[in-house]
């Protein structure tokens, strides 16, 4: 069996190498996990809350232990993967189940509509993926609106005693015991461990889930936290149509802001009111007038005042011109004597 490289994930090589293991895949894991599989299955169930008439996407399905969970709830499930050899398996172990429909899908790229189902889960196929955050995506984009996304994934433990164990059993204890089950299958828990190391803690993925578009994110702990139960939802309001409305924007840009207004908006004549306040300014011109009016009678009376003035003068000058003629007189009278 060629191993895949866990740097690349090449879908090919990862889907080869579970085609191998497909028959006896369900055993190794209860053993494997001691039992705990079956645990976290009952776990990874009550989150996703199935219930009859729900459209649910079980993503990585593999022989379908996990969907035939689901269906038992009355659920229509639709067991993805990209390993025909767990696909086959499927097929074979839930025939006559008209709950379960297995298909082909590569978890990048979802063979399904928008708002396709009312829910989507992966167990333990999330880190066997090349890209997973473009999964989370598109998980997320066959999501009706309020559905919610459910990830079950072996994860960090907490404890650092509880992490150096579990390191330890899936270095060593792991592949020997997988090879004496299935000879095949040494190589390929290898690969699975190598997985599991290089798988982000908790709150990465839980990060991931947010920048996929999910809201409401939580996760919980399972076995100390050897598995990790991560949940999101889909928000009510997608913002699909935001890239659509981008085009017409420029347009408005190239038109007289002034051409499109209705004839309601112009009012800038309304807001011109100085006229109501050049009331006071008439006033003042009033007040003006009558100032100039009572003025008028002052002017006049200097005036009158004045040809007083000037007729008494005139008539006080009569008297000095008589005396000035007696001298005169008296001369005349003494020149004569004198003769």
């Amino acid at each position: 069996m060629t191993r895949p490289d866990t740097t690349t994930k090449h879908a090919t090589d990862v889907s080869a190498m579970f085609d191998e293991v497909s028959p006896k895949y369900d055993l190794l894991n209860d053993v494997l996990s001691a039992g705990n599989s079956r645990l976290w299955r009952i776990a990874t169930t009550r989150a996703i809350a199935p219930r009859k008439g729900m459209r649910i996407l079980d993503l990585a399905a593999g022989t379908g232990t996990s969907s035939a969970a689901l269906a038992a709830h009355g659920a229509h499930v639709t067991a993805a993967d990209f390993s025909e050899g767990m696909l086959a398996e499927g097929r074979r172990r839930n025939a006559g189940n008209d709950l379960i429909e297995f298909v082909w899908a590569d978890a990048t790229q979802l063979p399904f509509e928008d708002n396709s189902f009312d829910a989507a889960t992966i167990s333990y196929g999330l880190r066997n993926v090349s890209e997973p955050k473009q999964a989370l995506t598109e998980m997320a984009r066959v999501v009706k609106p309020g559905g919610r996304v459910v990830i079950a994934e072996f994860s960090r433990p907490s404890s650092e005693a509880v992490n150096w164990a579990y390191t330890k059993y899936n270095r060593h204890v792991l592949p020997r015991v997988a090879g004496i089950i299935n000879r095949d299958a040494a190589e390929a828990y290898k690969y699975l461990n190598e997985s599991i190391e290089e798988w982000p803690a908790q709150e990465e993925l839980a990060r991931w889930l947010r920048e996929a578009g999910l809201e409401r994110v939580a996760y919980r702990n399972l076995t100390l936290g050897i598995v990790a139960l991560h949940r999101g939802f889909v928000p009510r309001e997608k913002p699909v149509a935001e890239p659509e409305k981008a085009p017409p924007a420029p347009a408005p840009a190239a038109k007289d802001p002034d051409a499109g207004k209705p004839a309601a908006e112009k009012k800038p004549a309304a807001e011109k009111k100085p006229a109501a306040k050049k009331k006071p300014a008439a006033k003042k011109t009033t007040a003006a007038k009558k100032t100039t009016a009572a003025k008028k009678p002052a002017a006049a009376k200097p005036a009158a005042e004045t040809a007083e003035k000037a007729e008494k003068p005139a008539a006080a000058s009569k008297p000095k011109a008589a005396p000035k003629a007696k001298p005169a007189s008296t001369s005349d009278s003494n020149k004569r004597g004198s003769e």
